[in-house]
């Protein structure tokens, strides 16, 4: 694995303007025994942004992988059990790599990296047959998106190769955002002349027959979230101009019907609230030159009680075919606040009893 700027040595630190130093731990120690290791990193400024403000990226290591980690200048000696020093010398190492590639690194791109280095141990190796050493991204003309998590990484790279792709998980997971940006990223390159993004109009019950308002006054609640994240990645005034020439439509699932979806990149968000006949009737819109991403919470149904999910019956009827791609995410690629992650697997947990448990 390369090193990005950091280099394996002997404990003793270097002095003077060598690129770097890894104290190597396990040479004196046994497999169980306390570990530490020495990084030195080759470019001071970088070095503070890895670190974060006042060390705050360093305090968020050892809260998670229960090391101690000490920084003086471009340095940072790492203490603790071995299997936490490694995996945060791997998270640091990956970090500043993307430092050095001009990217900016947040405390969700910590908590991300941090999250895969516990679940898979060696994330930062790679596949030499795609010659891919850090997580894929979407460019965009305000700033790139890059994946936080090994899932995020497999729908980018599942959105880059497939027609039509579908993205399931909690809330939080970034399947909507980064679907949202990758048909952002088709329209600015205008590999599709127009932005098609739907939700189904029902939800947790309410039924627009009986709320306030015109029809724009009633769906508008239900698309936010698409709003929020087009204004996200897109300049305000662009996304104004483009709802008003309709080369961006957000719609109720519904107007889709009779329609043909050519030269467009077209999202159905919430789809686990869509019917088996929605579902098939918005699949078949599916047109010329275009592309399809279909988003939603299989744990979150708000159909009638009785009525099967057009998502669920979709992915198991389509799964494998060619130019289709399935993605799943869970509660550990959950990317807002770390509660969040623990508040859906406790939900999971409890579905999984349920079911075992059965009726």
């Amino acid at each position: 694995m390369r090193r990005s700027g950091v280099e394996r040595d002997r404990p003793q630190v270097p002095q003077g303007p060598a690129r770097a130093a890894v104290a190597d731990p396990w040479a004196a120690q046994g497999e169980d025994g306390p570990a530490q290791v020495v990084l030195a990193f080759d470019d001071n400024r970088l070095a503070t942004q890895l670190f974060g403000h006042y060390g705050r990226n360093l305090a968020l290591l050892e809260r998670k992988l229960g090391v101690k980690a000490d920084s003086r200048g471009n340095h940072v000696t790492l203490e603790g059990a071995r299997d936490g020093c490694e995996q945060a010398r791997r998270v640091l190492e990956h970090l500043y790599d993307a430092l050095k590639r001009g990217r900016d690194v947040g405390v969700g791109d910590v908590e991300g990296a941090i999250r895969e280095a516990v679940a898979q141990g060696s994330l930062f190796d790679f596949d030499p047959s795609e010659d891919r050493q850090n997580f894929d991204e979407i460019q965009l003309r305000r700033r790139p998106v890059r994946a936080r998590t090994a899932a995020q990484d497999a729908y980018i790279r599942s959105l880059k190769r497939h027609t039509l792709v579908f993205g399931t998980g909690p809330a939080g997971t970034g399947k909507t955002w980064l679907a949202v940006a990758y048909a952002v990223h088709l329209l600015e390159r205008r590999m599709v002349d127009r932005l098609i993004l739907s939700r189904p109009a029902v939800e947790a019950g309410e039924r627009l027959g009986f709320l306030p308002g015109d029809m724009k006054e009633k769906v508008d609640p239900y698309l936010r979230p698409i709003y929020d994240a087009l204004h996200d990645l897109m300049d305000r005034a662009f996304v104004e101009r483009a709802l008003q020439s309709g080369e961006i439509e957000i719609a109720p699932l519904a107007f889709m019907r009779g329609r043909t979806l050519s030269n467009a990149a077209v999202i159905l968000d919430e789809a686990q609230n869509t019917t088996s006949m929605q579902m098939k009737m918005f699949l078949t819109r599916l047109g010329e030159n275009s592309h399809m991403i279909i988003t939603g919470d299989p744990s979150q149904v708000d159909l009638p009680s009785g009525q099967t999910s057009g998502l669920a019956e979709a992915i198991r009827l389509l799964d494998g075919i060619e130019g289709v791609g399935v993605c799943h995410f869970t509660a550990q690629d959950v990317v807002r606040h770390e509660l969040v992650g623990r508040i859906v697997a406790a939900y999971e947990a409890s579905d999984a009893a349920r079911i075992a448990k059965g009726p």
